[in-house]
């Protein structure tokens, strides 16, 4: 038996350990409880607000002042297409059924969810209100992805990349590993999206960045952000609103939330102070930019493990974050040659990536459901070398799938309309050429 993190041994154990059944029995009774679903509301507005204004001014930021415009118009047609998808068929595909790769179609237009009705996955809150938090997830993943591509894709072909890469890449995986499906049934471990939105928006970002070739003068150009006081608020912004993707991701108001929280606020903190010290001490400054990147590297790094760790690991977990998610941004894209215009891959996908396997190495109290674990009960994994393998095999089965279905889908979009602007669009600026507007002195 264990409490996040803290074994309980000997006869005690052996004593509460008679109780598993009634407490089994108990767990499948259905209740909604206020304090869960009051918890839960605010979550969900708290991940709404990392898109929504945070990462859209995160992102406006750090691009020139004639594409600031067009850049938070993606965050905007994302929210509002992925979160109709979701509505019509995205959470009926993701969380109903019981397909190893694909859920059901019992809840299409959100049919069947009563006032009473709660989901398999979240017994203790409506399911009307487990199916909008989870829409907030598909929705910061895909607007997320066009950071790497900042500057030169086409309006039209992000808003229909959007409708197609959630079907073919975001769905599934989303199914695999927390909708019932074989990642989550293998025991991968995944509180809160380091596979399911961070490797995705990632690794799709950078596929994105690769077909679509570097921005014009990328590499001779000065390509500086516009306004890093935007980019500082939609950093808080998203830091702030991180505590609803992580904590909220217990689906209730209880202890394993609060650790969540205070693993992740630690995380970006170690993530901001190691990403600075390298940052001077390679350059002789600190810049602010280093400073948010660092903290976004922390907090995205921290997010598979948040709700399996104790507060320290938090630490840890951010500051290897802010050193080797610098060296991506910093060096490899450089050295590949990649244009990754906002870093998306070098901070999401990297941290990611490193996230899920450090889930494996750190985690003390994990409530994975393996395939050796009897009767469904929830089983202690603590750090030890089967399960990260099973994360190794949780991040290799992401890559490979969002690789495929980003290449597959930008294919698609380029039948329908082109990938990119045309050469002197992007020189005018996208806010003129696409929107007609623009932003004044």
């Amino acid at each position: 038996m264990t409490k996040l993190g803290f074994r309980v041994l000997g006869p005690v154990a052996a004593t509460l350990s008679t109780f598993e059944p009634v407490m089994a029995r108990a767990a499948d009774e259905a209740r909604i409880d206020a304090a869960d679903t009051a918890f839960m509301t605010i979550a969900t507005a708290l991940v709404l607000l990392m898109t929504l204004p945070g990462l859209a001014l995160f992102y406006a930021g750090m691009v020139r002042k004639k594409n600031v415009l067009a850049t938070m118009a993606q965050s905007l047609a994302a929210t509002a297409i992925v979160s109709l998808l979701w509505f019509a068929v995205g959470y009926s595909l993701t969380f109903t059924g019981d397909g190893a790769y694909l859920g059901g179609l019992s809840r299409v237009f959100l049919t069947g969810i009563g006032l009473e009705t709660v989901s398999p996955f979240a017994k203790t809150i409506p399911e009307m209100l487990f199916m909008a938090y989870q829409m907030t997830f598909a929705v910061i993943t895909c607007a997320l992805v066009g950071g790497a591509v900042a500057d030169r894709l086409r309006f039209s072909a992000f808003t229909l990349f959007c409708v197609v890469w959630l079907f073919i890449v975001y769905i599934p995986s989303a199914h695999w590993v927390w909708g019932g499906g074989f990642l989550g049934t293998m025991g991968v471990i995944d509180f809160a999206g380091g596979t399911v939105v961070h490797i995705n928006a990632g690794v799709a970002g950078l596929v994105a960045a690769v077909m679509i070739g570097a921005r014009q003068g990328f590499g001779r150009e000065n390509l500086s952000p516009f306004d890093l006081t935007l980019a500082v608020v939609g950093a808080g912004l998203l830091w702030v609103g991180w505590f609803g993707f992580n904590g909220g991701s217990a689906l209730g108001a209880g202890s394993r939330a609060v650790f969540a929280i205070v693993a992740t606020h630690l995380s970006a903190c170690a993530g901001a102070i190691v990403w600075s010290l390298i940052e001077w001490i390679e350059r002789g400054k600190p810049s602010v930019l280093g400073v948010i990147s660092g903290a976004v590297a922390g907090l995205g790094t921290i997010t598979p493990a948040s709700g399996y760790v104790l507060p320290w690991h938090g630490v840890v977990i951010g500051a290897i974050a802010g050193g080797v998610c610098y060296w991506c941004c910093t060096f490899l894209k450089y050295r590949f040659k990649y244009d990754d215009s906002l870093d998306v891959f070098g901070v999401h996908g990297v941290g990611g990536i490193m996230g899920t396997l450090m889930a494996g190495v750190f985690a003390t109290a994990s409530l994975s459901i393996g395939p050796d674990t009897p009767n469904g009960v929830a089983g202690l994994i603590e750090g030890n070398p089967r399960q990260l393998g099973i994360q190794a095999i949780g991040v290799v089965v992401t890559i490979v799938w969002c690789v495929a279905g980003t290449w597959v889908s930008l294919k698609l979009v380029s039948l329908v309309c082109g990938l990119r602007v045309a050469e002197q669009d992007e020189r005018e600026g996208l806010d003129l050429a696409l929107h007609g507007e623009s932003i004044h002195q």
